[in-house]
């Protein structure tokens, strides 16, 4: 195993993915990468997820080149398009309705930059059904949660949860944003161990 680094730092400001890490009780600090989130003319969803994740790990490494740097990033995509935030009540009201009883795909990415040089990378689809869902159900969601900044209006860490009938991962974490089973590992390939406390 690779010899541990001084520090972990996670690029990103979001308080749900600083909340998954803290399961891990590992030492870290925050430091948001900032990037163009701009998507290319007909990019998949899962590349772009994964294409993000990387260069929000290489923004913030270029920074702090001695730091294990954690990058994330969620999308979700519906009958071969991109859902994005809505901004506003209304466009959640509306994507909502669209996609009740339909299946979604949640596209999660990890990367992982070492001091070392060495990019380790994480993808995984998980596979949802939405819930038949009536107009009332779906303002009193949005009234409540505002998902206005997440994808597809899908706050999973809150109500949105509500909204699917049943979703299919290998990691129950993976649609709340990082995948905790993939980030473990992937620290672990880069010396940071929860277990061990390297």
């Amino acid at each position: 195993m690779p010899n541990a680094p001084d520090r972990l730092v996670l690029a990103s400001g979001s308080a749900t993915r600083r909340a998954l890490l803290d399961r891990l009780q590992i030492p870290y600090t925050v430091d948001p990468a900032d990037i163009d989130e701009t998507l290319a003319p007909g990019e998949p969803a899962g590349d772009a997820c994964l294409r993000l994740a990387r260069e929000k790990a290489a923004r913030v490494a270029s920074r702090q080149p001695d730091a294990v740097v954690l990058g994330s990033d969620q999308m979700l995509s519906w009958r071969g398009g991109i859902l994005g935030k809505p901004g506003d009540a209304e466009t959640a009201r509306r994507q909502l309705a669209e996609i009740a009883g339909e299946a979604i795909a949640f596209h999660v990415a990890v990367s992982v930059s070492c001091p070392d040089g060495r990019r380790l990378d994480w993808h995984e689809t998980v596979e949802a059904r939405m819930r038949e869902l009536e107009d009332g159900e779906i303002a009193r969601y949005v009234e409540i949660e505002k998902p206005f900044d997440c994808a597809g209006s899908m706050r999973s860490e809150g109500l949105g949860v509500c909204l699917v009938e049943r979703m299919d991962s290998r990691d129950p974490s993976a649609i709340l944003g990082m995948p905790l089973i993939a980030t473990a590992r992937l620290l672990r390939e880069a010396g940071i161990d929860p277990l061990r406390g390297d």
